[in-house]
């Protein structure tokens, strides 16, 4: 992994959210590019629950400012930095005071959805390309975890299709178990049409289940990796039938040297 850029787009991370299998994922896998030699970047929702005082996050100001535009309505783009503990990894956060402020992740506390959380993935996704593109930085791999980070692939793809920041780029999609119950917004597929992205990939988010939202993700990654022992059937056998490369689940103990012969095999060969 020396010398290679790899940029990380996740739901969710520790130590900024409670340990579960996507969290610790994405704070594990930078972790171990990063010792290998590798340039990481880290990027992730900045939701109202994590405490900006105790992990000292703070706005760039150079990199904030800009509008992204979703369904048609302006909505500003924060960003905010913050260096995780003992391993030098900088981890950026995409703000808007509409979509993150609240004090909770994905759900109200009776457990249902935010109506929004449509709406957040798209300038989730749409926030984390303008500010690679500030930056500057062409990634060679761009791997995403978490559904929160799914419409990245599909808006890379399509939407920036013409970057040549991201021509050479491949995308690696974990698939995770843990999802979520029910459906996004079922005007998900609206908003995307707003965008003029193909018409497939909105029929198929007129119902937008987990698993809708995660095989449009794999259509649009160069490989996959199963990140839980308990991939839901449905995407399993969706999977199972995909013509790139795929690592079956590896545990926790023995990732590191799976995932590096991973990037460096089947993906960027």
């Amino acid at each position: 992994m020396n010398g290679k850029k790899i940029l990380f787009v996740s739901s969710e991370l520790v130590p900024y959210l409670p340990e579960n299998e996507v969290s610790l994922m994405s704070y594990e896998a930078p972790r171990m590019v990063n010792s290998k030699g590798g340039q990481i970047r880290i990027f992730m929702p900045r939701y109202g629950n994590i405490n900006e005082r105790r992990h000292q996050l703070h706005e760039v100001i150079r990199l904030s400012g800009m509008n992204l535009v979703i369904n048609d309505m302006d909505q500003p783009l924060i960003i905010k930095v913050a260096s995780i503990p003992k391993e030098r990894i900088q981890v950026y956060f995409i703000d808007n005071e509409e979509y993150f402020k609240r004090k909770a992740t994905f759900a109200d506390e009776n457990g249902a959805l935010f109506p929004d959380n449509d709406e957040r993935a798209i300038f989730f996704a749409k926030g984390v390309v303008e500010t690679v593109k500030k930056l500057n930085w062409s990634p060679d791999i761009i791997h995403v975890h978490g559904w929160m980070a799914s419409l990245l692939p599909l808006y890379l793809r399509e939407y920036y299709a013409d970057e040549p920041l991201f021509a050479d780029s491949k995308i690696v999609l974990s698939v995770y178990g843990r999802g979520f119950e029910g459906e996004l917004n079922p005007e998900l597929s609206d908003k995307i049409a707003f965008d003029n992205l193909p018409e497939p990939q909105v029929d198929t988010l007129k119902a937008p289940s987990y698993n809708n939202l995660l095989k449009i993700a794999i259509d649009y990654s160069d490989a996959v990796i199963l990140a839980a022992d308990d991939i839901p059937q449905d995407l399993g056998d969706y999977i199972a039938k995909v013509d790139k490369p795929v690592l079956p689940y590896v545990p926790l103990q023995e990732f590191e040297e799976a995932y590096a012969e991973f990037y460096n095999t089947e993906v960027l060969n």
